[in-house]
């Protein structure tokens, strides 16, 4: 299966490049171990209706299969091969003929194992590359040896950037900010975003609250203008708008036309969205997935919020984190203390998270261990209370979409709020 798969992935890639080629896109890269899809998806905000086709990654297609498919325009076959071979002669069917094709390609590019991004910039010249946040904190590292050897593989996207092409960096990290030396003495012009230090596209007078959303005056070199998205929360949110922002300006938008563009923006399922729950309750789905930075993003969220209630915070394992796995989790059990009034650790790694809080300080009779999302969803629909404010986060291995399910006012809207509510994820375990 695995040597199938490597030949579907070599085709489809070899697919790719010969389409790039031929059609000659404009390519929007993003790469970070931090909002990398909502940045996608706000950049695609920012764009689609500015002018020309523009194209994005579909929901957080990121890998070395996730790329071609959105260069071809098709989606994910799965296990099914006669699928695949549709893909395949679609790719083939737009390097013989020739079809309408997109003026843009934003893509989401990740990177799994070491060489994932340096092999993909060898052939991906983009015109603009984004890299958001990357963790000092380990993410991702199960396969790399190091969380210096995962930012040197992000760094690298910088390295497909064309002559006469622009560079967006995350200006409030000095690590990330330096990239731009990179490509020092190219024709690359570089732009950047961020909120704490002087940047291209930068925040100011941030506001958030449960009811309204966020709000902020984007500053945009100089120039400014109101923007106010409901629906999400978190000073996390403000990332991926800049950035957008940011790629806006390199494309030469006028300020106004990318603030009426960000007023529009619908966050990503599963991603700080605000949720009505039962009895009163409101919930903060963030449930797409997890890592130690996001899970810090989302506490300091919750924090900040006003809450009639108490402050529940569902917390799943965090994957992909190797030999710091232990460590990370027992972290953001002391973090929480001040927080939450209740948690809910959900699964083997987070057990650690769990008895962590409760050596910080946090009483025992507020804090519960469970196996899976569905002993935690059981356990929690007698516990809400009206004014509850709950927020459910975990690795996408863990499946905590099913908690948010449980808890909903109307679980009816499941399909339309949720991630992971396709057949092929609904008939998993």
């Amino acid at each position: 299966m695995q040597s199938m798969k490597k030949i579907i992935v070599y085709i489809l890639t070899l697919e790719s490049r010969f389409i790039l080629k031929k059609y000659k896109p404009f390519v929007i890269a993003v790469t970070g171990s931090v909002g990398k899809t909502s940045t996608k998806d706000a950049i695609y905000c920012a764009l689609k209706d500015q002018g020309g086709f523009v194209r994005k990654s579909d929901k957080s297609m990121n890998s070395e299969i996730g790329l071609p498919l959105t260069i071809i325009g098709v989606p994910n076959a799965w296990h099914s091969l006669s699928g695949w071979m549709k893909n395949i002669w679609a790719g083939m069917k737009l390097i013989l003929r020739r079809a309408e094709y997109p003026d843009c390609l934003i893509v989401e590019i990740g990177a799994d194992h070491p060489g994932d991004i340096k092999s993909v910039a060898k052939w991906l010249k983009t015109d603009i590359a984004v890299i958001t946040k990357v963790s000092r904190t380990p993410v991702h590292v199960e396969f790399f040896k190091s969380p210096e050897q995962v930012f040197e593989e992000k760094a690298s996207l910088a390295d497909s950037v064309k002559k006469s092409g622009t560079l967006v960096l995350f200006a409030d990290d000095d690590k990330v900010a330096s990239i731009a030396k990179r490509v020092e003495g190219k024709d690359i012009r570089v732009l950047s975003f961020g909120v704490d230090k002087p940047a291209t596209a930068r925040a100011l007078d941030y506001a958030c609250s449960i009811d309204k959303g966020i709000s902020f005056a984007l500053d945009l070199v100089g120039e400014r203008s109101a923007v106010n998205v409901p629906g999400i929360v978190g000073k996390a949110y403000l990332y991926p708008l800049l950035a957008a922002a940011a790629v806006a300006k390199a494309k030469n938008l006028p300020l106004q036309a990318i603030a009426r563009a960000l007023n529009a923006y619908e966050a990503p399922k599963g991603r700080l969205n605000i949720i009505q729950g039962i009895n009163g309750s409101m919930l903060i789905d963030d449930t797409y997935n997890s890592s130690p930075d996001a899970v810090l993003a989302a506490l300091e969220t919750l924090k900040g919020l006003e809450c009639s209630g108490r402050k529940v915070a569902v917390l799943g394992d965090m994957m992909e984190l190797g030999k710091y796995s232990g460590e990370q989790h027992r972290h953001i059990g002391k973090e929480i203390i001040g927080i939450a009034n209740m948690l809910i650790a959900v699964g083997m790694r987070s057990k650690a998270t769990a008895d962590e809080a409760v050596k910080a300080g946090m009483s025992s009779d507020n804090v519960y261990s469970v196996n899976d999302s569905q002993a935690a969803a059981t356990l929690l629909v007698p516990l809400v209370k009206a004014g509850d404010i709950i927020l459910v986060k975990g690795s996408q291995s863990v499946r905590m979409e099913r908690v948010v399910k449980a808890l909903m006012r109307e679980p009816e809207r499941a399909e339309k709020l949720l991630v992971r509510q396709e057949p092929e994820w609904l008939d998993k375990k």
